[in-house]
């Protein structure tokens, strides 16, 4: 029982990860290379990440400012962000790629905020979906007798303590990202 509480554990973890991953990718007022994790350049006819083809970096709070190793990639990666749902236009002065993030509206925050608990929402739902299968498999261990009445509580019992672990982590999460965004 003890592997099949670890095995429900990674995949409540996994939850969690994405869940951070599309919060890297939010974008908050201030400039973050995170935003451009998602997106892939035509390199030679293979989809490849930005950070592959090139060098990212932030010089100001909200500009981000990419430099292709090959200058002949100026122009797939202009055409890789304005087909992207980043909602900026790239320059371009012949060297690098210039994004440069306008201030957030009030109203876009409040969008954002709600987007963020959302994806919090969608998170806590796949674990106690992972809760689910946990207690499912468990049953069916019982009833095949493989796990004795007084194991199935028990597993019962950890996979909630764990699964209320994974909510409280994943609350927390949604409170940073949300004050994040509101600040100004």
């Amino acid at each position: 029982m003890q592997e099949q509480l670890k095995i429900y554990e990674e995949k409540m973890e996994k939850s969690l990860e994405v869940l951070l991953d599309e919060y890297a990718s939010i974008r908050a007022g201030r400039a973050n290379p995170h935003v451009l994790d998602k997106l892939r350049v035509d390199y030679y006819g293979t989809p490849t990440p930005i950070q592959q083809i090139g060098n990212v970096s932030v010089p100001e709070a909200r500009m981000i400012v990419i430099q292709p190793w090959e200058k002949s990639l100026l122009k797939a990666i202009e055409k890789a962000i304005l087909t992207s749902d980043l909602g900026i236009n790239p320059t371009n002065d012949g060297n690098v790629v210039r994004l440069v993030f306008p201030e957030l509206t009030e109203e876009r925050r409040k969008d954002l905020a709600k987007d963020v608990k959302k994806k919090g929402e969608a998170a806590k739902i796949a674990v106690r979906n992972i809760r689910r299968d946990a207690n499912d498999n468990f049953k069916k261990m019982e009833k095949a007798g493989d796990l004795s009445e007084d194991d199935l509580k028990l597993g019962e019992e950890k996979i909630q303590k764990l699964t209320d672990k994974m909510i409280e982590k994943i609350d927390k999460a949604i409170d940073t990202k949300t004050k994040e965004i509101m600040t100004v």
